[in-house]
């Protein structure tokens, strides 16, 4: 019998000084079995990242690790045209190079302990592709998931580079280094 992802509720007062935006997310994250909890937590702090671009509702969690054809997130056009492909840890050089011909723009979050070797190993492949990297700081995130909940209510302010998650315990900064920005 296969295992069943196990579901989060998120309820988000989320300040985007950067961009002026101040939406409330009401968010359902399914992490998947093979999924860690810190992926997870990614995925949620790229969604928020991202927001401000969504002026219609069309940004969505894809199914993930369970699709390989898909990002960890996407944004579709009405017209269900790809416009962002968010793709969430370290994919490969030819998944990146394909996404950036299905869609307008292309990100890539790393987040771990390993991601300074995979972006040493992939680095100049990368250059070559229309497409942001961002690298997060692995032992903020492992500190953060740590206060995960299954329904979880947090403020998070987006401001000059970095995010501050105010929990039920505390304020976390959470920082990332832009790698690569697109051409």
């Amino acid at each position: 019998m296969a295992l069943k992802p196990t579901i989060y509720k998120f309820n988000i007062a989320l300040a985007d000084l950067d961009h002026q935006h101040y939406p409330n997310l009401e968010l359902t994250l399914a992490q998947h079995p093979s999924e860690t909890i810190e992926r997870m937590l990614v995925r949620l702090l790229v969604f928020c990242l991202h927001a401000h671009e969504d002026t219609d509702s069309r940004m969505v969690f894809t199914k993930g690790l369970s699709a390989t054809e898909e990002p960890d997130i996407w944004l579709k056009g009405f017209d269900e045209q790809v416009q962002y492909w968010i793709d969430v840890g370290e994919p490969s050089f030819d998944r990146m190079k394909k996404a950036c011909r299905l869609t307008k723009q292309t990100f890539v979050y790393s987040f771990n302990s390993k991601s300074s070797v995979w972006w040493k190993q992939n680095q100049s492949q990368f250059s070559t592709l229309p497409i942001q990297v961002a690298s997060f700081e692995w032992s903020q995130i492992q500190y953060l998931a740590h206060q995960i909940e299954r329904t979880t209510s947090w403020s998070i302010s987006i401001s000059e580079g970095s995010l501050f998650v105010t929990t039920k315990e505390e304020q976390v900064e959470i920082t990332w280094a832009n790698l690569q920005k697109s051409r």
